[in-house]
């Protein structure tokens, strides 16, 4: 029996009870990915990407392990829900519009002592000011650096369209405008390399593309140590008191750990292992979180149909957006359809041992958007389910 087959094998024992669609997690793989990424930071903290998770209970495990500190949050709605539910040190990574959260934040001590808000431009300074209304809490705040790769001049850019702010000169301007302004404290610079972390570099049946994926990332890794180091100088002789220096990602968490100029690392993914990680060199983790999918009906020799399963994650459209027929292994879309909203086709010859109701095991292609289709999650140890647990969405929470 290999490996998967044994996992199917566990699953199904474990969730044998529970009808589905049914989300679980596999507690074993998600710790054994937790440690992966603590030995690949080298001693610096990791601060968690609640985006990737979005399950408090999981959260909270992860967090309670010696190299993992902080909270890496995506609105500020949910910064300031975490932080209401006893979380610290939350980096909101995201620049918000959400006047009221500000005006909330502004007038809670707990909450701004907890909540770090990104900052990337003066104007956002201004709306949160006009927010306010009676708080006069210091707001934390943190400046993101744009990462991009840029080529011949600016005239060819490799990286996610993010921050404005690109070199050190623009960094140091908008530090010493935080800092010249009351009721603001800067405390930290985050710079996100997601064309590094975020962009497999062993592409199945494409060579000359992995390879040219992976001289990109080396030219951008070589590029980004210099200019992020050159940026935490010039911060520094403005706030010589900063915090942090965030960097990094799951597919980039021991490069990034290498500079010394980052003081710690973010990432997410890595805990779940969802199909878009499945072709990096910079590590190996265990596919954590799946769902599963029923048997609904037998159209012909080598076809199941599945009950739902379209379930496409964010990012440009693309195959590689979507859910994988997981376990059994062997089982494939119809091209014709794909995944559907509420029923799939698959083919294979492992159909023709599927019975009506047995499950066929699903990998997302994202971690967290996962948990905005289930309510609970399943955890699994050994062959027994041990805890459920509420997702976001299941606590009522719906934040994007």
């Amino acid at each position: 029996m290999t490996a998967r087959a044994a996992d199917r094998a566990r699953y199904d024992r474990a969730t044998a009870h529970l009808d589905a669609p049914v989300a679980i997690v596999d507690l074993e793989a998600f710790d054994a990915n937790a440690d992966d990424l603590i030995r690949r930071a080298g001693g610096k903290p990791v601060r968690v990407a609640s985006k990737s998770v979005r399950c408090r209970a999981l959260l909270e495990r992860v967090l309670a392990k010696d190299g993992f500190a902080g909270i890496m949050s995506f609105t500020l709605a949910e910064s300031l829900w975490l932080a209401r539910s006893g979380f610290e040190d939350i980096l909101l990574a995201y620049p918000s519009a959400d006047r009221s959260g500000f005006a909330e934040l502004a007038g809670d001590p707990k909450l701004a002592a907890a909540v770090t808000v990104m900052v990337d431009d003066v104007s956002q300074l201004d709306l949160i000011d006009s927010a306010r209304g009676d708080g006069h809490e210091v707001v934390r705040v943190c400046l993101e650096l744009d990462t991009s790769l840029k080529l011949l001049g600016g005239r060819v850019r490799v990286g996610a369209l993010r921050s404005p702010l690109h070199s050190p000169a623009q960094v140091a301007d908008v530090a010493r405008a935080v800092a010249r302004r009351p009721g603001f404290r800067l405390v930290g610079i985050m710079a996100y390399e997601g064309h590094i972390a975020g962009v497999g570099d062993s592409l199945a049946g494409r060579p000359f593309r992995s390879r040219a994926i992976r001289l990109m990332q080396a030219t951008a890794r070589r590029e980004l140590v210099e200019r992020r180091a050159a940026v935490v100088r010039a911060v520094r002789a403005v706030v010589p008191d900063l915090e942090f220096v965030n960097g990094g990602g799951t597919g980039s968490v021991q490069h990034t750990a290498a500079e010394d100029a980052v003081t710690e690392i973010a990432a997410g993914s890595g805990l779940y292992v969802p199909r878009l990680f499945d072709n990096y060199t910079s590590f190996d983790g265990r596919p954590a979180a799946l769902f599963a999918q029923p048997v609904v009906r037998r159209p012909g020799v080598g076809v199941v149909t599945v009950l739902g399963g379209g379930y496409p994650a964010s990012g440009a459209p693309g195959p590689d957006r979507l859910p994988v027929p997981y376990l059994p292994e062997g089982l494939r879309y119809d091209p014709q359809e794909g995944p559907g909203e509420v029923q799939t086709p698959l083919l294979g010859s492992p159909a023709d041992d599927l019975l009506i109701g047995d499950k066929v095991w699903f990998r997302h292609a994202k971690a967290g958007e996962l948990c905005e289709r289930f309510d609970v999650l399943r955890l699994i140890e050994g062959d027994a389910v041990t805890a459920t647990v509420p997702t976001y969405r299941g606590e009522g929470q719906t934040f994007l």
